[in-house]
This record gives structure tokens, sequence and C-alpha cells, in this order.
């Protein structure tokens, strides 16, 4: 069973997760909201929002963070070019830039950057803005519970040195294949990081993102111990 000491962390769908502390800070990771069509109405009504961590500025996962980071003054976390534009878009005084291999303290949030295997540009009004590498997540939060958001990723080995570095309890890994890891190479970087608990994110959004968790559940069919936690959008642990 997954202990999350306290914390909670929510499904809006795609790769969007909420995370939310003891103490009542809540974050977003890839803020994809209001127009995410497998996001629930009710996780559309945010009340409160401390920080915005952001992998990459595809629309699908930079999302809504404008117009929440408007809202809410957020800290807004990302790779240094991505905060770049947002900053070029009026928060210079929330971006929370880093470099992969850097880490930061957000309030409750304890966070690394760490590598990912993907493309990434922003679409500024029709012009398509370089927008600095691709990343994933590490977030350690209140009592050590520690989720690894990898964001848009093929695998890669060094997903090993993830795991004996920041030993996550929770891996949220994409399994829709085209753009990211298919199932097979999903079940690869499970090995690699030795984590017992996964959430499979990015799939069935779309028709051409065709991975499906009854794959990744045959792919893993070897690794003992493992649990596949296959929440719907709205659902939670913790």
């Amino acid at each position: 069973m997954l202990n999350t000491r306290g914390n909670r962390l929510t499904y809006f769908g795609h790769s969007t997760f909420s995370i939310t502390t003891p103490s009542g800070q809540v974050a977003l990771i890839d803020p994809w909201v209001m127009t995410n069509p497998v996001c629930p109405d009710a996780l559309k009504k945010i009340a409160r929002l401390d920080a915005i961590f952001i992998t990459h500025g595809h629309s699908d996962h930079l999302g809504d963070a404008l117009a929440l980071a408007k809202q809410f003054k957020p800290a807004l976390v990302g790779i240094y070019e991505l905060c770049l534009w947002l900053q070029s878009k009026g928060f210079e005084n929330e971006t929370r830039p880093m470099g992969k291999g850097g880490s930061q303290k957000i309030g409750d949030f304890e966070v690394a950057l760490t590598h990912a295997f993907h493309s990434n540009s922003i679409n500024d009004d029709g012009a398509r803005i370089y927008g600095g590498e691709s990343a994933g997540f590490i977030i350690r939060m209140p009592g050590g519970f520690t989720i690894y958001h990898a964001g848009d990723t093929a695998v890669f080995g060094d997903m090993k040195l993830i795991g004996e570095i920041y030993k996550p309890d929770l891996a949220c890994l994409p399994i829709g294949d085209l753009y990211t890891m298919g199932p097979r190479e999903a079940a690869h970087a499970v090995s690699l990081l030795g984590v017992k608990h996964v959430i499979p994110m990015h799939y069935g959004t779309f028709p051409s993102l065709t991975g499906t968790v009854e794959a990744l559940r045959r792919e893993t069919r070897g690794i003992s111990g493992l649990e596949i936690h296959a929440l719907k959008a709205g659902e939670h642990l913790g």
C-alpha cells in the first residue's frame, strides 16, 4: 500500500496532477485544465494555487499556465528558457527557473529537474518559440513522500540514476506511445527506476495515443511487488 504521508495527489487527466500538502499548499503539474477534454468540470474550479511545475511548453502541458498565473500569482517552475518566456508575459516576479540536476524549495515542495527525451516549443500566438529542453520533475513533499513526474519522454538509461539518487515512492509515467514511451518502454522505465508504485499518464486523451493500462500490466507482469494505480480523471491518492 502506498503511504503518501498525509499528502494528496489528484489526477486531472492526460499528464496533469494537483498535489496538496498537509498544510494545504497546492501545486499543479503541467496545468492543462480548462480545455483538457478529460478533466472533470469539478476540478476546473480551483480555489488555491501556490506553485505550477511545467515539464515543457507544448499546449497539452503548458495548458492554462498563463491564466492561472494571472489569477493566483503562484511560483512558476520550469527550465530556464521556458521561464524566460513566462517572464516576457509579465510574470517576472513569479518565475523560478531551473536547470537539469538542480533543485530548489518552493514552499512545502522540494523540487529537482531531471532529464527527459522529448522536444519542447511554445505556440506564442502562432509563432513557434524555443522553450529550452524538455524535463521531468522530482517533487519531495512533507514527510518525505517523493514523486517522479517524467513529463513527456522516451525511456533512457539514466532513469536508473534518478531511482538511485532520489528514490521516488511513486512514478508518473507516460504510456501513450507515438509521442512518448509506450507500455513496452514504460515497463523498462519501471525496472530502471526501481519503483513499486506507478501512475500511467499521457494515454487515451486522443485516438493517436494508443498505449493502454492493460498493455502496461502485461509488460510489467514479471516485476515483483509492482502496483499500478490506473487513476481515472478526478481520482486521487492520499
